[in-house]
């Protein structure tokens, strides 16, 4: 399904490309709303609060807190961005900033955040503007990119041991934690990346979908691209992959982890893991690594470069149609 999906979406684009040769001859006005409509299609802004989540307090824990953050707007005026603050239990824990990918706002993505929080993280959860409680705008790279500098400058003033600072990403999220990583320095900025079920670069993606898909990665405009970034990544950095993944094939992961610094890099896979789901799907194998990861970071621990495939039982494997 989640293929063909994705064939779907590329026809629209290579749609948009006709479009754009028309755009151009007749005036620079559709050129912006092409634009737009690219960004709406690829990245899936999700605005507004399920239903369920009516009450501000559904799903949150004592000591908890969901709250806007105000900012310039382009062009006048101010926007909102939603930041979540989901303090640990125990004040020495580390701190995660939590990127989410595309579609799901931080509402759908409350059990992996809870997931994260139980391996032993407080967690500063961002949802960028087009996404949740945030303001809605067409996304684009650069005010996403803009977003997670202003949900990192809020963690820092959360967590001031700069060791104790982790940049989570997810798919989408985890280019842009990949970005945010290569612009700061391990040590006195942060102590470690997490990413999982990434991307080397969005065409990457696209091309993976088939026919449509090469159509689509050779006319996108959009980026990501976390593989002439990573190399410059000078902290511990852990990958998660599954291996049944269908919207980012492992093979993109794999290519991600070779161009990443070996001496820092653990790569996890995990066998008949799928795009959204591992951290209910082999929860046991999850909580490892990322515990792992923590005892790496209170010891100042390196780490052992790749690190293994894990393999779950037959009877624990799960399968869904995956969407980011």
């Amino acid at each position: 399904m989640a293929r063909i999906l994705a064939e779907t979406y590329f026809i629209w684009r290579a749609l948009g490309a006709w479009l754009l040769g028309l755009a151009l001859i007749s005036s620079l006005s559709g050129c912006a709303w092409l634009s737009d409509k690219e960004r709406e299609l690829a990245l899936r802004p999700s605005p507004g609060r399920p239903a369920a989540f009516a009450d501000d307090k559904h799903g949150l824990r004592a000591g908890d807190q969901r709250f806007l953050q105000a900012l310039s707007a382009e062009g006048g005026g101010t926007q909102q961005l939603a930041l979540w603050w989901l303090p640990h239990p125990d004040p020495a824990a580390p701190t995660l900033l939590y990127l989410h990918g595309t579609l799901r706002s931080l509402y759908g993505n409350l059990p992996k955040i809870e997931a994260l929080r139980e391996a032993g993280f407080a967690i500063l959860a961002v949802d960028y503007r087009g996404w949740g409680d945030s303001s809605f705008i067409i996304p684009s790279e650069a005010s996403i990119n803009a977003d997670v500098r202003t949900a990192w400058a809020e963690l820092v003033k959360r967590q001031p041991e700069a060791g104790k600072r982790v940049i989570f990403g997810h798919s989408m999220g985890g280019a842009v934690a990949v970005t945010l990583a290569s612009s700061l320095h391990h040590g006195s900025d942060y102590g470690a990346l997490v990413l999982e079920s990434t991307f080397t670069r969005l065409p990457d993606v696209a091309a993976e979908a088939g026919t449509l898909g090469k159509i689509g990665a050779a006319i996108t405009s959009l980026e990501f691209d976390s593989l002439a970034k990573i190399g410059r990544v000078d902290a511990p950095i852990l990958m998660l992959h599954g291996s049944a993944d269908k919207t980012v094939p492992v093979v993109l992961g794999r290519r991600l982890r070779d161009a990443a610094p070996l001496s820092s890099t653990c790569w996890t896979e995990i066998e008949g893991g799928s795009h959204s789901r591992l951290h209910s799907e082999f929860p046991a194998q999850y909580q490892q690594a990322l515990q792992a990861l923590i005892a790496g970071i209170q010891t100042a621990a390196p780490w052992p470069g790749e690190c293994r495939t894990v393999s779950a039982p037959p009877s624990t494997k799960h399968h869904h149609v995956d969407h980011q």
